[in-house]
């Protein structure tokens, strides 16, 4: 007797066992009769026994056939508990948000609603470069933030989708001089140096994106400094550097600090969706699909005439990266 049965020979003689009859059971399996047929033959002849007794008006179990059906009905019932462990739809999928009521957070917040039974599991911890290493490393599923700031062979093995084009702010301190401004043109940060995640080797994507943004316009990239975890430690480093610190206009507010849009030009980041190729999950489909559904009525992917990008968004705005 083979020591390894096909799921599938089973799966057939247990729907013919059920209907005693080969075309519905043909019908019920979506195979054709011959097929249907054959698979019972194939089994019959791996077993060395006869399991039907067919005429020309029925179909009824042989002992042998009497004897298989319970342990073929247990055999399906452990393959299907071994797949539902382990489809795509049975652990929950990992989301790094980057920051706490970003628009990562909208997105997440729909694709829940649109999946319900989805488990979304939401972390926070700063900087897609950091992030992409994970995902190719399996430990993250999806997260979001700038892609042509990685490296070219990182970015190979992800797979991104448009989320906003996001205009950039600059966090100041309450009482810094350009804090009394609705708006700060880019201009009036010559001179000064703006915190950009400099000497975090999480956020090289982040500090890329300033280091483009401020060339030739007189504003520094301001030296490394602790890197502050939460709203408080963020809160507290501000107040002790009193330093600028780029970043978008969807930063959550912090006290003692002033939030203002850049202008003159709008400068913008493309934030993607991003997750590894090749992965499948509901979750993701949801991620995708409120992404899509948000940027269309927000109108986030929307350019702004004069606005300021980086040289290569051109070639990550494309809608694809199924993977």
């Amino acid at each position: 007797m083979a020591h390894d049965i096909d799921p599938r020979l089973l799966r057939a003689f247990v729907a013919v066992a059920q209907e005693l009859h080969f075309t519905r059971a043909a019908a019920r399996l979506y195979v054709a009769q011959q097929a249907l047929s054959r698979d019972i033959r194939r089994l019959e002849r791996e077993l060395g026994v006869e399991l039907f007794v067919r005429t020309t008006r029925q179909v009824a179990l042989t002992g042998d056939g009497e004897r298989l059906l319970p342990y073929a009905r247990a055999v399906l019932d452990a393959h299907d508990a071994l797949a539902a462990a382990f489809g795509p739809d049975a652990r929950p999928l990992l989301v790094d948000l980057n920051t706490e009521g970003m628009i990562s957070g909208l997105v997440l917040a729909r694709a829940r609603e649109i999946a319900p039974d989805c488990e979304l599991m939401a972390r926070f911890e700063s900087g897609l470069t950091r992030a992409a290493a994970e995902m190719l490393a399996g430990r993250l599923d999806v997260s979001f933030g700038y892609v042509g700031g990685l490296e070219p062979a990182i970015r190979a093995g992800l797979a991104q989708q448009p989320v906003r084009y996001e205009p950039l702010a600059v966090l100041l301190p309450y009482d810094h001089p350009l804090a009394d401004r609705p708006t700060v043109p880019l201009d009036a940060l010559a001179g000064e140096s703006v915190y950009a995640g400099a000497g975090n080797p999480g956020t090289l994507e982040w500090t890329g994106l300033a280091e483009r943004l401020f060339e030739g316009r007189g504003i520094g990239i301001a030296p490394p400094a602790p890197v502050a975890v939460g709203k408080e430690e963020f809160r507290r480093v501000m107040a002790r550097t009193r330093t600028p610190v780029l970043a978008t206009v969807g930063f959550p507010e912090l006290p003692g600090c002033v939030l203002r849009p850049l202008t003159d030009p709008v400068p913008l980041s493309p934030v993607f969706l991003v997750w590894r190729k090749g992965l499948r999950h509901p979750g993701l489909d949801a991620l995708r699909a409120a992404a899509a559904e948000l940027g269309a009525r927000e109108g986030w992917l929307r350019i702004p005439q004069g606005a300021w990008l980086p040289a290569d968004h051109l070639g990550l705005t494309a809608p694809g990266g199924r993977g």
